[in-house]
């Protein structure tokens, strides 16, 4: 089976990479990701990215986007519900991709976070692969999140600390600013 994996992070599809693999599912990765701010961030995990593929001949698509006008305008108005706009805009744009490359299905590393809405990732994944007629593969990484994080501190992955977007970053501002 031929499967196009969104990934969000290289920490994040080392757990992703390694559970799919054992299926004997050969995954391509595909990266979109304009929720991420500010740009030196999204060049970082991108950056990351792009070099760890190359350790594990990970075939890697890049659709290289960097949008925070689009997303920041999109999300402005009702940013409690923009975990919903950001699963849809990336499982979307993979599964787009996926039906025009002949892919068997499609999936994502979001699904490794215990932080991320699993249950809501499946639910958009579902709707989007039924509109391009692509399956959406649902799995549940998070069982691996910790060894997937321990073994990208021991190769040296650069970690991030939020989850992508600006709002996120300063929500762990926040909380930390609170603490002390």
């Amino acid at each position: 089976m031929n499967t196009l994996l969104h990934i969000c992070c290289a920490p994040c599809s080392v757990a992703c990479v390694t559970a799919l693999r054992a299926e004997g599912i050969g995954p391509t990765g595909f990266w979109f990701n304009p929720n991420i701010h500010p740009f030196t961030e999204y060049r970082m995990r991108k950056n990351t990215l792009v070099d760890y593929a190359k350790t594990i001949a990970l075939p890697l698509h890049m659709q290289d986007e960097y949008g925070l006008r689009g997303f920041v305008r999109t999300v402005c108005d009702g940013l409690e519900h923009r975990c919903a706009y950001c699963y849809r805009v990336r499982l979307e744009a993979c599964a787009a991709y996926a039906a025009a490359q002949g892919y068997d299905s499609f999936c994502t590393t979001l699904m490794v976070s215990p932080y991320q809405n699993y249950d809501l990732i499946c639910r958009i994944g579902t709707e989007v692969g039924a509109q391009y007629h692509v399956p959406f593969l649902p799995r549940p990484f998070f069982h691996h999140f910790r060894e997937g994080q321990e073994k990208a501190r021991a190769l040296g992955l650069y970690m991030q600390k939020y989850c992508g977007c600006i709002f996120s970053e300063e929500e762990r501002y926040l909380k930390k600013n609170q603490k002390g």
